[in-house]
Order: structure tokens, then sequence, then C-alpha cells
């Protein structure tokens, strides 16, 4: 039987079509090149895997792996490690990164809604800024659980709603709507949120609010960057005439600089991020 709306009231929401979606972000993650981004952000993944607590040991999966940052430092650590994304340049670019160092890491191209790997075949699973912007969150959390082992960890590193990655998408958001129904990734930046995600298979949640912090010229020199390698900023730009691109520049900088903790005319920015740690049942 269909269903159509009563005249005066709302229908009932459609369902996203989270495949469309998909289809949109991998577009997006595959433009520009995050590694340029990624490359500054290197501290991140170092301290998380300091706070899973690695041992040499430990088979680790990094899901949504992008150029390599946290498979890289946990490779350093001396594990084995597999790094999955559905973006090959930047596995590509991954590679060339771990061998340059002379450390062995598998990178394989793989979804994060669908890791092509089997079930409990890892001690800890891993992801720095990537699961957060799957379309299916429900999905990539059931993933992360499937593939590593019963009392094993998963690690994760994801940008708050708050803090300036989090309110950049929301200016975003403004000028290039998200699909209805869709939450935004930074969701993932929120305890309640993982609660709701890893529900049950929780044993242990540990988190800590974090900040990492851009470093640039001017604020000119980091749009220049962004709108250039990032992907989502990419897109967003290429989609805009130019009167929008000329508001949403405004807006980018006007919350830069209210952020901006330098004291002269570089930025110092914080982005304050969710690190967090679940041990499975």
């Amino acid at each position: 039987m269909s269903i159509s709306a009563t005249p005066g009231r709302e229908g009932p929401a459609p369902a996203p079509d989270l495949a469309a979606v998909k289809v949109r972000q991998q577009a997006a993650w595959s433009s520009g090149d995050y590694a340029v981004v990624g490359a500054t952000i290197q501290l991140v993944s170092e301290l998380l895997c300091e706070a899973v607590d690695l041992r040499s040991t430990d088979r680790v999966v990094d899901v949504a792996a992008g150029s390599g940052n946290t498979a890289i430092a946990a490779a350093r650590r001396g594990c084995e490690v597999v790094a999955v994304d559905y973006v090959p340049a930047l596995l590509e670019r991954g590679r060339r990164r771990a061998a340059a160092e002379g450390l062995a890491v598998d990178f394989r191209e793989g979804d994060a809604e669908k890791i092509p790997l089997a079930d409990g075949s890892f001690d800890v699973a891993t992801s720095t800024f990537g699961v957060m912007f799957t379309a299916d969150h429900a999905k990539a959390a059931r993933e992360l659980i499937r593939v590593v082992r019963k009392g094993g960890k998963i690690g994760l590193a994801s940008w708050t709603p708050e803090g300036l990655i989090g309110r950049m998408f929301q200016l975003i958001g403004k000028y290039l709507p998200p699909a209805p129904g869709v939450p935004p990734p930074s969701v993932w930046g929120t305890e309640a949120r993982l609660r709701e995600l890893f529900g049950d298979s929780i044993r242990e949640l540990r988190t800590t609010r974090r900040e990492q912090c851009f470093r640039y010229r001017s604020f000119d020199q980091w749009l220049e960057v962004m709108s250039t390698w990032y992907g989502p900023m990419v897109k967003t730009f290429a989609a805009l005439d130019e009167k929008k691109r000329g508001e949403l520049t405004r807006e980018l900088e006007e919350l830069m600089l209210q952020r901006n903790r330098s004291g002269d005319a570089t930025l110092v920015v914080p982005s304050e991020y969710l690190e967090t740690v679940i041990v499975l049942q």
C-alpha cells in the first residue's frame, strides 16, 4: 500500500539514498590530494597508537586509512598492519611512504562499510578521521566490530561538532546541503553517538578530548591548500558560483580568525577531536 502525504501534513521522510551518498563521497575524497593535508596531522595518529597501547605482536587494521598515517604509525611500533581505503591514489601514496621508511604495510583497496577481511582476524582496528565520513555509520561500526577478535580494541580519532573542522563542515552544509537523513560525520566525536553505534559490544570505552593545531602562514594560504587538495572543500568550491564562493570564504575566514591563537599574522588554529579507545566484549 502506498503512503501519501495528507494535505496540511508532512508525509514520512524518505529514507536517504546511502548508495548515492557513498558515490558522491568517494568522488570527493578522490579529488584533490588528501595526503597533502594528512601530512599535517600525523601527530594524531601517533597519539592514537599510544592510546590504544599497541604491542609489537598485534595485528592491526587501519580503516579508511587515506595515505597511511595511522597504518604507518602502527608499523613503526612493530605491528603487522593492513590499511584499507577506497581511494587507490591514496593507497599508492601510502605504499610509497611505507617503503621510504622500510616498513611493511599491506595496503588494500576496500570499503569501510564492507571491509574485505575475515571475521575476528585482528587484535586492533583503528581509524583516524576516516570511518566518521562513511554514509552508513551503523554499518561501518558493525564492520569494525566484526574484524576484531573478542576482547580486542578499536581506536578512533573523530572531529567533534564544536571543533574547528566540525564547524567548517557545518558552514559547508549551509552552501551545499548534505543528503537529508544522513547524520553529520562529527557525531562520531560524541560519546553518546559512539555508545549508540557500538552498544553491547563495548566492554570499556575511554575518551579523551584533544586538539590538533593547524599552522599556516595566513588564512589565504590555508584556504589555498584546503580548496586545492582537501576533497570535500574542492568539490564544494567547484559547485558554487562566484558569489557563493565569496560568501563561504568570508565565513571561513571569520571562523579561522576567531579561533586563531598565534598573536600575529600567522595561523595557529586548534581543532578539537575525540580520541576513543573501545575494548570489545
